[in-house]
Order: C-alpha cells, then sequence, then structure tokens
C-alpha cells in the first residue's frame, strides 16, 4: 500500500498538513520535469563525448526523480518488513547505471515520478469531501437554561433533554424534536428532496437541515456524535478507507514479483559461476541484464498510459474521471443505482395539471392563484408562479391582506375575493375530496403533489405539480439496459411518487423512504447481489452512498461534497454519457490486458535468452525499451473517439 493510500484514513487534516498535500502533488511534478530535462541534457552531453559531465547530469536525474519514490519504498519497507516495486525500481536503476547504462536507469526513475505525481495528485482529492460535510454542521448553537436565559455553547456542550433555539434561515445544529413552534424545514442535505417538510411540535428534526421560516425551540434528542449528520460523515470516511479486491490482488502480487526477481538475481550473481563455470564478469554481467529486464517498466506503462489517453478522451466529451482505477471498475458493472431528485428528475417542481370548476377559465384560475402565490418564497408557488407568467398574458395582481400560513398554505384578498391556497385540510378536506368527483386521487397515485384553491365560491380547483423526469433519463436507462447492466432507484420520496418515477424512467427497481444510512445497505446489498456496483447521485445525503458503491457518479450540477465523494462526474448532467463512459471503459480494460500480456511475454522471452547467454545488454535493453514503447503505442489509440 502506497503512503498517498494510507493517508486517506485519516480522519481530520491539521492546517500545516492541508498545506503540504495541496504543495506536494505540484513539488513531485516539478522533480519529474527537472529529471526528465536532466536526462535530456545527460544524453546530449553523451553524444558530445563529455562523459563526466553526463554522469553528472545523470545522478542528479536519479536523485532529483528518484528521491520520492525511493523514501516511499524504504518505508514501507520498514514498516511492512518487505520489499515492493518502488525498491525493485530503483535497484533495477541503479543496476543499469553499474554497468554503465545511465539512460535506461534514469528513464525509469523518471516514468515512477510521473506517476508517483499523478497519484499523489489524485488521493489528494479524496480529503476534501471530509471538510466539505463539515461546514455544513453549525459549531455553535443557542442553548436555552432553566431560567430562559439565552447562552451560545459549542454543539459537543449539547446534552439530550437540552433546549435550543433556531431563527428562521439558520441550519438545525443538531438531532431533536420541536418543543414549541412550527416551520418548513429544507431537509435536502439529508434525504436530497428539493420540497421542504412542514414540521410541528414533536415532529424530528435533523442536524444540518434548515429551518425556513419562524424561530423554532428544539429539544436535543442525541448527542452531537450520534446525529445522522455525524453518521453521513463516518460512512464517508469508512468508505474511502475500504480495498478493493483489485487493489488487494495488486499488493499481493507486487510482494511477490520483488521477492522472485531480487531472489533470482542474488542466485544469478554466484550460482552460475560455480555450477556453469562462467567468469565472475559474466555472471555479474547476466545478474544485471536480469535485473533490466526484468524490471517492472513495461508493466507500468501498460496502464499508465492507456488510463491517461482513456482519461483525456472521457475529459473532451464531458466526463471526468478521478483515476484510472474507478475506469477500469466501470467496465465491470453489473448494477447501478441512481438517487432520483436531480439526478434522474429535473430537481425541482414544476406544473403538470390544472383542474378548475367550469364557471372559470384555466388562464382566469392559474391568474388568481399566481398572483397570490407571488408573494410567497415556498417552492411549490415560486412553480406556481413561474407558470402563471408563461402562460398569462397580463401582468400578475398584488393581492391584500396576504397571509402565509406555515405549514398548510396562504391566503388573501384579490380584487375582492377571498382566497385560499394549500393542502386539502387547510381549504377544507370533504369539500376539497370531493371536488368534481375526487379528481385529485389519479393524480396523487402519480406520485403528484396537490394545492388546492378556494375563493368565496367554494373550491375553484387545483394544481398538480411533480418533480419532472429529465429529457434524456428514458434513452440513459435504455442504453444501460443494453449494456446488460440492471437498474435501480433509490429515493427519500414516498411509495407512489417513487413508483411513478420509476415507471416514467423505465427503472429495473426501486427503494422508497431512503434514509442516507438506507441508500448505503442497500448499495451493499447490491454488491452482494451483482459484484460491481455504480451509484449515481447529486447530494449531500448521497455521499455515503457514492463512497460505499465500486464506483460513485456526480452529476456536475451537484453538491459540492457529492462531487469530491463521486469517483466520476458527469460535467453537463448528460445521463447518457454514462454508458459511452462504460464503452470507453471496456475498451480500455481489452488494451490493457494486450499490453499487460505482450509485456510479460517479451520479459519472460528476454529473461529466458539471457539464462541461455544469447541476449546481450544492448539488446536487452532494445527489447526492454522497445516493447515499453510499442504498449505505449497501442494505449495511445484511446484518444481517438
Amino acid at each position: 500500500m502506497s503512503a498517498n493510500t494510507k493517508a486517506l484514513r485519516t480522519s481530520t487534516v491539521e492546517p500545516n498538513e492541508n498545506i503540504i498535500q495541496k504543495l506536494l502533488p505540484h513539488t513531485e511534478l516539478i522533480a519529474a520535469v527537472l529529471c526528465g530535462i536532466l536526462i535530456f541534457t545527460g544524453w546530449m552531453l553523451s553524444k558530445n563525448s563529455l562523459e563526466t559531465a553526463s554522469v553528472i547530469s545523470y545522478v542528479l536525474a536519479f536523485i532529483i526523480g528518484g528521491f520520492a519514490k525511493a523514501k516511499e519504498g524504504i518505508e514501507e519497507t520498514i514498516e511492512n518488513k518487505e520489499l515492493n516495486v518502488e525498491m525493485l525500481m530503483i535497484f533495477a536503476a541503479i543496476g543499469s547505471a553499474i554497468i554503465g547504462y545511465w539512460t535506461e536507469g534514469a528513464i525509469l526513475i523518471f516514468i515512477f515520478a510521473v506517476s508517483g505525481a499523478l497519484e499523489t495528485y489524485t488521493m489528494n482529492k479524496s480529503h476534501k469531501e471530509i471538510s466539505a460535510l463539515m461546514e455544513l454542521q453549525p459549531e455553535e448553537a443557542v442553548r436555552i437554561t432553566a431560567t430562559g436565559r439565552e447562552e451560545v455553547v459549542h454543539v459537543s456542550e449539547l446534552e439530550i433533554g437540552d433546549h435550543i433555539l433556531v431563527k428562521a434561515g439558520e441550519r438545525i445544529p443538531s438531532d431533536g424534536k420541536i418543543f414549541k413552534g412550527q416551520t418548513n424545514i429544507d431537509e435536502a442535505a439529508i434525504t436530497g428532496e428539493s420540497i421542504p417538510v412542514s414540521k410541528k411540535e414533536n415532529d424530528e428534526v435533523f442536524a444540518g437541515t434548515v429551518n425556513l421560516r419562524g424561530t423554532i425551540t428544539i429539544e436535543i434528542t442525541k448527542l452531537n456524535e450520534d446525529t445522522l449528520f455525524q453518521k453521513i460523515i463516518q460512512l464517508v470516511q469508512s468508505a474511502q478507507s475500504e480495498k478493493s479486491p483489485s487493489q488487494l490482488f495488486i499488493e499481493r502480487f507486487e510482494g511477490t514479483y520483488v521477492k522472485v526477481v531480487l531472489s533470482v538475481v542474488a542466485v544469478m550473481m554466484f550460482l552460475p559461476h560455480y555450477l556453469l563455470g562462467w567468469s565472475w564478469t559474466e555472471t555479474f554481467y547476466r545478474a544485471m541484464i536480469l535485473l533490466v529486464v526484468a524490471s517492472p517498466c513495461a508493466l507500468v506503462a501498460s496502464i499508465m498510459p492507456a488510463t491517461l489517453s482513456a482519461i483525456s478522451n472521457g475529459a473532451r466529451h464531458g466526463i471526468l474521471f478521478k483515476g484510472g482505477v474507478h475506469l477500469e471498475n466501470l467496465g465491470h458493472l453489473k448494477a447501478i443505482a441512481f438517487d432520483k431528485t436531480g439526478t434522474l428528475t429535473k430537481g425541482k417542481p414544476e406544473v403538470t395539471d390544472i383542474i378548475h370548476r367550469p364557471d372559470l377559465t384555466k388562464e382566469e384560475f392559474i391568474f388568481n392563484i399566481g398572483s397570490i402565490e407571488s408573494y410567497s418564497t415556498h417552492p411549490l408557488a415560486q412553480a406556481i408562479t413561474k407558470y402563471a407568467k408563461q402562460i398569462g398574458k397580463a401582468e400578475l395582481k398584488k393581492p391584500e391582506n396576504m397571509e402565509d400560513i406555515s405549514g398548510w398554505g396562504v391566503q388573501a384578498v384579490l380584487s375582492g375575493v377571498q382566497w385560499k391556497i394549500g393542502k386539502a385540510d387547510f381549504v377544507g378536506r370533504d369539500e376539497a375530496e370531493v371536488f368534481l368527483n375526487g379528481a385529485y386521487r389519479q393524480l396523487a397515485a402519480e406520485g403528484k403533489t396537490i394545492v388546492f384553491a378556494r375563493d368565496d365560491k367554494g373550491i375553484a380547483g387545483l394544481v398538480a405539480l411533480k418533480d419532472v423526469v429529465r429529457d434524456d433519463t428514458v434513452a440513459a436507462i435504455e442504453s444501460l439496459k443494453k449494456e446488460g447492466i440492471h437498474t435501480v432507484m433509490l429515493t427519500g420520496d414516498s411509495q407512489k411518487t417513487a413508483q411513478a418515477i420509476a415507471s416514467e424512467s423505465h427503472i429495473d427497481e426501486y427503494v422508497a423512504e431512503c434514509l442516507p444510512e438506507t441508500k448505503v445497505n442497500e448499495v451493499k446489498k447490491l454488491k452482494e447481489r451483482f459484484g460491481t456496483v455504480a451509484m449515481v447521485g447529486d447530494g449531500i445525503n448521497d455521499a455515503p452512498a457514492l463512497a460505499s458503491a465500486s464506483v460513485g457518479i456526480a452529476m456536475g450540477e451537484g453538491t459540492d461534497v457529492a462531487l469530491e465523494t463521486a469517483d466520476i462526474v458527469l460535467m453537463k448532467n448528460d445521463l447518457p454519457k454514462i454508458a459511452e463512459a462504460i464503452h470507453l471503459s471496456k475498451k480500455m480494460n481489452t488494451i490493457i490486458k494486450q499490453n499487460i500480456i505482450f509485456s510479460i511475454s517479451v520479459i519472460m522471452l528476454l529473461i529466458a535468452s539471457n539464462f541461455l547467454q544469447i541476449l546481450d545488454l544492448p539488446f536487452g535493453v532494445i527489447g526492454h525499451e522497445g516493447s515499453t514503447i510499442l504498449v505505449i503505442l497501442n494505449s495511445l489509440r484511446l484518444l481517438k473517439s
């Protein structure tokens, strides 16, 4: 395991460490560039017969380019008490220099220096989602003492049973239940749903959610470390520290490979002299050739250029991959889970149906309620107002005696007529349910939110709203099904809404009423059923599931936490790009397999030729470096669209 990977296990990052992590990838990249310049300089000096200056240039290239990897390799060797590929590369480079092949040794160092800089940069990204999550939970709360005095305390000081005050527009600092007051709560941070939830006394509220209107008093029911929001943070941390099966296999292979090569080289330095009668010069010469031709340079080149080419290709087409391992895993997907709001749907409620009394025209009805709702800040009201402005020819009027009744609706006087707009209980449930023979029932069954309107003559009509499915959702789902991938929707919505959206989207199955922890559990169940599973989301509540999935995919317009946690980002919220990314991944995996088989075959051929004493060092270098060039050229085919 590299030092970069181990760094992911830290749950908090000190300010000084943060600065170092930001500078480290730049430092390693500069070192790799300087190494390349020194290699070129050394080569030019050797061409002009300036051997001493050439050697000095190569030595500097070794030191500057190889310091980071040598340090990492030595530290891991001491810690794990086992040699690794980093050490083998250093030995191979030194071995090349010992027998006079400074250029080849320096190139090995250069390749590893570049890959190290890229690895550090990619791994450094994974620290950001934790700090982004932390910023969404308030650090302080206003606690009400037994005498009624207000005091500001840190959230860690809150105890179960304490009463805290939360004003309109403030985030709730800890889990609890409303002790006094009623309000609308934006729970997008927890459930991902865009429509605020009405809350009254004894209703449960969560840390990190936003109190939209009115001052409320909350009774604490959980300690700070036990809140749902803290669980989200812990889930992201634990998921990031888990190793994939591929990573474990690579680490096992690395240890075995290094042991075998170094063991054989050690034997080659002595045994042939005694058993085969080789001279000491020949014995050492053959051992050094073995160390050079058996170095994993070609194997490294089999993967990195292919990965970078595929990543560049994806970036040109609006698909951002955060690392080669995620791109590789994408080609093995068997199932993919989608968040609903903002992923399969547009994330904002829109007016879908309008039903009104026969004595009113559609334009009159929507003009009246649009005029009143234009003075409300509720998302449903804003959607109705937007619709009214789109279809109306006249400017909306200003209502009188406007009153916003939290959790129920609004009432106002417009052109001398008293209007009430909101829930069925607010306008009169009995009359609302029988309006036009229960016209609302079918709309409600389709998962739509119903807003009733009442004037001085009774129920004037209703408006149905829904978070509508994206235009490209169906095409994206169908293209995934053609790839043989099972599709699942995970949503915090009710069963009716989930069923309706799943049907419209052509999703194979769905799970409704999901909290963040539920989504993580469902992703884990999918991994047990299918193996490699992707999760697509855009909200803070999706972060744990994105981190738990084999591959996390975020929508480009999503929250910072989702973007930082995910392994892949769709820059333009273009769902059909997922199928394109899968196709690119499969093509990359095929090329990598070709490269690995070819490079291993060449290494085995060179090793066998060396044992038979028919391979000289120049031809060993040509075979070794030539195979590297060929696999790189094969990898560059991925740059094509």
